[in-house]
């Protein structure tokens, strides 16, 4: 089964094979997204074993969404020990977020 993931947005999009689910996760996203994924793998009689291909939207979007999913799919990666493709096909052991720009850090006030 394959399994694709986009965070990038407050909307997290998860795919099964050809069955694509849809939650708005927002500010609950670190809290929530497992247990998303787990409930759409029960709802086809799958279990994270029955997972043979990872996909990641890599990026450019939301830097907490993308660092949440990044850190999930990853962890998936490494426990099924599978490799993860991102949005271009290219195959990674490990993937990093693409936030489409450096981050914006500001001084700090005291």
């Amino acid at each position: 089964m394959k399994l694709s993931l986009d965070t990038s947005t407050s909307k997290c999009i998860l795919k099964l094979d050809d069955k694509v689910y849809e939650s708005e996760l927002g500010h609950e996203m670190a809290e929530k997204l497992l247990g998303f994924i787990k409930e759409k793998l029960a709802e086809n009689n799958k279990t994270f074993d029955d997972i043979t291909e990872l996909e990641f939207m890599s990026g450019p979007g939301s830097f907490t969404g993308l660092r949440i999913g990044a850190s999930v799919i990853n962890t998936l990666a490494d426990y099924l020990d599978i490799p993860i493709a991102d949005q271009n096909g290219e195959k990674h052991k490990l993937i990093m977020p693409d936030y489409g720009r450096p981050a914006n850090i500001t001084k700090q006030k005291k």
